[in-house]
């Protein structure tokens, strides 16, 4: 008998490898989505909110529902990624404008009373950009925070150099304060840093294979892994970091996890949402392994090539 597919929200602000990562959950067959709440990360609300009924639509899944969430970080100015992820945030490749309109509610809310709806223990959280909404929920509905199975969340860099400053990673970057709330929350979190998703690299002749498949997701996860080599020059493959969340979700096995005792840089220098090795704090799981391409065949296959 096959396992029946993981209860999951998907806290997420598309951007090109979300939209690689949302695709791949909603193909699958191995994931139960509730819902996509966004928040602000890899370009304004407006736009991630948008983006994210765009790829619902593109799969047929108009059925889901997308939740605004937050619009800027707890106590700081946001960052524009238009220069990785295209005006549109999603590379230009195209995509249908989204069938159902987002929900009035506010994300936090919703997923309050989502998690208040599932027996404890039981839906796990997604979280592919800063973790503004989870913040939020650990503040003002801490019981319901509480009744997660798995918060899986990509961002840092243990030993990794940072993509936004010598030591930072964006997600984290983007909202240092709201990464030490959730740190600090005691909920049941697994980080997925850039040590591990800078391992899992797609190539020309990879998105090449997804091209071939012949299907719309497989062929858009092609152009959005293409546009980000666009974005840059005298690459031969390029980290496909929001995926890694959904694989573990998946394979744990592929991944080795590190307790590791972490505090985050809430200062507003170049390290700002550093990952700080903090003994007082209690360990969280970090993957810091991955059998790199057993999780691009994963990858490939749950996309449909």
């Amino acid at each position: 008998m096959a396992d029946a597919p993981l209860k999951v929200v998907i806290d997420t602000d598309p951007g090109i490898d979300d939209a690689v990562a949302i695709l791949f959950a909603l193909a699958c067959g191995r994931f139960q989505v509730l819902g996509l709440p966004t928040v602000a990360g890899n370009l304004g609300i407006r736009v991630t909110t948008r983006n994210a009924g765009r790829i619902l639509a593109l799969a047929g899944r108009a059925d889901i529902p997308v939740v605004p969430g937050a619009a800027a970080p707890l106590s700081r100015t946001g960052f524009d990624t238009k220069e990785i992820h295209g005006d549109d945030g999603l590379g230009g490749v195209p995509f249908p404008e989204p069938v159902a309109p987002p929900l009035a509610a506010g994300a936090v809310e919703w997923l309050a009373e989502t998690l208040r709806a599932q027996p404890a223990g039981t839906l796990d959280i997604l979280a592919l950009g800063p973790l503004t909404n989870i913040a939020r929920l650990v503040a003002e509905h801490p019981q319901a925070a509480r009744r997660m199975r798995r918060l899986i969340a990509m961002g840092g860099g243990v030993h990794e150099p940072g993509n936004v400053g010598p030591r930072s990673e964006f997600n984290l970057a983007a909202d240092p304060e709201a990464a030490q709330v959730v740190f600090s929350a005691g909920l049941p979190l697994t980080l997925v840093p850039l040590d591990v998703t800078r391992r899992v690299r797609a190539t020309h002749d990879y998105c090449a294979a997804l091209a071939a498949a012949g299907t719309p997701v497989a062929a858009a996860a092609a152009g959005l892994i293409e546009a980000y080599f666009l974005a840059t020059s005298g690459r031969e493959s390029r980290p496909l970091h929001d995926p890694c969340v959904m694989l573990f979700a998946l394979r744990p096995d592929l991944f080795g996890c590190r307790p590791l005792a972490l505090a985050v840089d809430t200062g507003h220098g170049a390290d700002a949402g550093a990952l700080v090795p903090d003994p007082a704090r209690p360990p969280i799981h970090v993957a810091m392994q991955v059998d790199a391409q057993a999780a691009l065949d994963l990858l490939a296959r749950g996309l449909g090539a």
